[in-house]
């Protein structure tokens, strides 16, 4: 009886004729405060413009730049959600917006950003957000990818600091491999 699932992205590689029947059982997916979902550049590559509405046809929210006060008594937090780092690259209306995400926020309130890729954590920090959960990397599980990942992300898998700030990141490796 979880409270609240998360998925940061990368959850498809092909278009939805091809595996939306197969991921059916996601609509099971059940919390008390939703089930949410950002994207990452493999939605991209296989449409997400297809792929959002196919998405929350399962039952899960997909946050674009948005954010949704998840409370639990008294207490309550801010759960922010950005498209892809890189998501303007190919479809020139989508794209990372951090900004967009935080407008209405209420002061004071503690902050939860689902961001796919680790460096968005820079802008995180300036933002001073609470978390940052990210994946991407797949801890730099496949070879020879793992020389590159450092090159780019700043963080590669687990839960770290970010110097200067109170913000932190988690990056979870994923359940998967590509290519």
């Amino acid at each position: 009886s979880p409270n609240l699932i998360v998925i940061t992205g990368d959850m498809v590689d092909a278009p939805p004729h091809m595996l939306l029947h197969e991921m059916q059982s996601l609509s099971l997916l059940n919390a008390e405060n939703g089930v949410f979902f950002v994207t990452g550049n493999h939605e991209y590559y296989a449409g997400a413009e297809e792929w959002i509405p196919a998405i929350e046809s399962l039952g899960i929210r997909v946050l674009r730049n948005e954010h949704s006060i998840i409370r639990k008594g008294d207490s309550s937090f801010a759960l922010l959600g950005v498209d892809d780092f890189n998501a303007s690259r190919i479809l020139p209306d989508h794209g990372s917006d951090l900004n967009k995400a935080c407008k209405g926020i209420p002061p004071n309130t503690e902050t939860i950003l689902l961001a796919h890729q680790p460096r968005q954590i820079f802008e995180a920090a300036q933002k001073n957000l609470g978390l940052q959960l990210s994946g991407h990397t797949h801890g730099g599980q496949i070879w020879p990818i793992t020389h590159f990942v450092p090159l780019q992300q700043p963080y590669n898998k687990g839960l770290f600091s970010h110097p200067g700030s109170r913000t932190q990141v988690y990056v979870s490796q994923g359940t998967g491999y590509w290519g």
